[in-house]
């Protein structure tokens, strides 16, 4: 059975689009036992949430079920390894600095590899990065959102 995390960027554009809220709600629907949360996503979250009330909903209705049924992905030690490895790569390859690397790209590398360390598929729209981290290591990403399987 298929294992899927969400990237940050569904959860947001749920937030501010009704058609967006939408479709992720049906994804959830029939996904839910395969769905799982990554610990960077739920940062990024957090941060983004910059009222209390968001903060409190935030983490009612969509961290506090994966934390309860004990459906959290967090980032391992490889994974920090991985993303070393990862902007050193690029750099070699593309000249990437490390140091003006954006901290939403360092997230996703974090993303990616937890995702593939758990057997998970990473749901997205930033397809740009994700072909640039997976030209590194591989893992699965897809966008928004799969037909169910």
């Amino acid at each position: 059975m298929a294992k899927y995390v969400l990237d940050s960027n569904c959860y947001i554009d749920a937030a501010k689009n009704a058609a967006e809220q939408a479709a992720l709600g049906h994804f959830v629907t029939w996904a839910a036992p395969q769905l799982y949360l990554s610990s960077v996503v739920a940062a990024e979250l957090r941060a983004g949430a910059r009222a209390s009330r968001d903060r409190s909903q935030l983490e009612e209705l969509v961290l506090d079920p994966f934390v309860r049924r004990k459906r959290v992905i967090t980032p391992s030690a490889s994974a920090w390894d991985a993303l070393g490895l990862t902007l050193a790569t690029l750099g070699e390859r593309e000249g990437l600095e490390s140091g003006r690397v954006g901290r939403t790209f360092a997230f996703d590398v974090l993303l990616a590899y937890s995702a593939r360390e758990a057997g998970a598929t990473v749901v997205t729209r930033n397809r740009r990065d994700m072909v640039r981290i997976r030209s590194v290591f591989t893992f699965e990403f897809i966008a928004p959102y799969p037909e169910r399987s």
